[in-house]
């Protein structure tokens, strides 16, 4: 192994050995070279400026109001998801602290959802999506938003509506029209500017497992570690699960979409080694 390269092929080398290449491009999201690690640090650090910067103290249930999620998801379109990832995984925390001051939480709520929603925007950015493969994906995408909106719902249609005073035929009908509004927006993204298809597809998967990530994790944490002198101040009730999804999905996904695209351009212009790097990873 070189010394400037850290390579998670090795975690291939068994099903390479077997005639397989289930890994090949696993093995490839999961290199980290010694530019890549500073590159981590510079995510890590305007992530949690631009994000305590930018929530304006606004938050639901303890989750804040944050487009600064547009700064890792463009890390990870230009250097890869394990950058994207890492980068986002420490800034969040280190905002986290500066903000609530609480470890615990951010590990469990923030740490996780962030590592995978950059992650994976990062891997899908770098897939060439054929016609059946973007659909597959597209469906994906359709089938993570319902899921955080309805299950939730589903198991518990008695304190949902409890709660909010909507049964649960109205939060079919929400996660149909969430649904309709994801898949069109992946549809008209892929028609008029091709080129960010697999991103766009990445960007609504991820930000939708993450989504899911922040509003269980932040309720398995409330049902444990609430405190009275502590950032949860109590237990949160679960019917607030798929609430706290959609307003983690709503106030993200927009700034992922429409910020992250311009800007990567701009960086493509102003550093043109990036969009060779990336023709390059794309032909791996």
């Amino acid at each position: 192994m070189e010394p400037e390269q850290l390579d998670g092929n090795f975690i291939c080398k068994t099903y390479i050995d077997k005639g397989t290449n289930i890994c090949k491009h696993w093995g490839s999201a999961l290199k980290l070279r010694t530019k890549d690690i500073v590159v981590v640090g510079v995510c890590a650090a305007l992530y949690a400026v631009v994000g305590r910067l930018t929530d304006f103290g606004v938050t639901f249930v303890g989750v804040a109001f944050w487009p600064a999620a547009v700064v890792p998801a463009i890390f990870a379109f230009l250097y890869g998801p394990l950058v994207g990832g890492l980068g986002a995984a420490i800034g969040i925390f280190a905002r986290d602290m500066l903000f609530h001051g609480d470890p615990l939480l951010s590990m469990i709520a923030g740490v996780t959802s962030n590592f995978v929603m950059f992650f994976i925007i990062g891997y899908f950015s770098r897939q060439n999506l054929d016609r059946k493969r973007f659909l597959a994906s597209a469906a994906l995408a359709g089938t993570v938003v319902v899921v955080g909106l309805l299950l939730p719902t589903l198991i518990l249609p008695e304190e949902f509506t409890a709660f909010t005073g909507l049964s649960t035929i109205w939060i079919v009908i929400v996660s149909v029209l969430a649904l309709v509004v994801s898949l069109t927006v992946i549809a008209v993204i892929s028609w008029r500017w091709s080129e960010w298809r697999s991103y766009s597809v990445g960007s609504v998967i991820g930000q939708g497992i993450g989504a899911i990530i922040v509003a269980v994790g932040v309720w398995a944490y409330s049902q444990l570690f609430f405190s009275a002198s502590g950032y949860i101040k109590g237990p949160i009730n679960a019917s607030l699960i798929p609430i706290i999804f959609v307003w983690t999905f709503a106030t993200e996904i927009p700034f992922v979409l429409l910020v992250g695209p311009p800007v990567i351009k701009v960086c493509y212009k102003a550093f043109p080694f990036l969009r060779a790097q990336e023709i390059e990873q794309r032909a791996k």
